[in-house]
């Protein structure tokens, strides 16, 4: 009788520990382009995390491209660029966004 009574316990007291967070990790890639589409390599894009506004950086490369590995898809990020004295707007990716494989393009003003 004991045993059993130690057995339900145990069961509850496991039951009722919540769990510690978890999340799958994953990318976002994007292009940085002017306003007529062209690519522009050498820009610098940021991310920045919102919950601990952590900033990663990332020079897009001969094709314009970026890309960021190991987001945490329970966190807002918002991303921008800038190429010279120019900078893109904000764009956030949400933790609700369910893509595994999100895509951001960022586009900076220049004429």
């Amino acid at each position: 009788m004991f045993g059993r009574f130690v057995r339900i316990a145990l069961i509850a007291v496991l039951a009722w520990v919540p769990c510690g967070a978890q999340y799958n990790p994953r990318p976002v890639t994007g292009i940085v382009t002017d306003k007529q589409g062209n690519t522009l390599p050498g820009a610098v894009v940021e991310l920045e995390n919102m919950r601990n506004l952590e900033v990663r950086s990332f020079i897009a490369r001969k094709d314009g491209t970026y890309q960021f590995n190991g987001l945490n898809d329970d966190v807002d990020y918002t991303l921008k660029a800038r190429y010279k004295k120019w900078w893109s707007g904000e764009k956030t990716l949400s933790k609700f966004n369910s893509s595994r494989h999100p895509k951001v393009d960022l586009v900076i003003p220049i004429d």
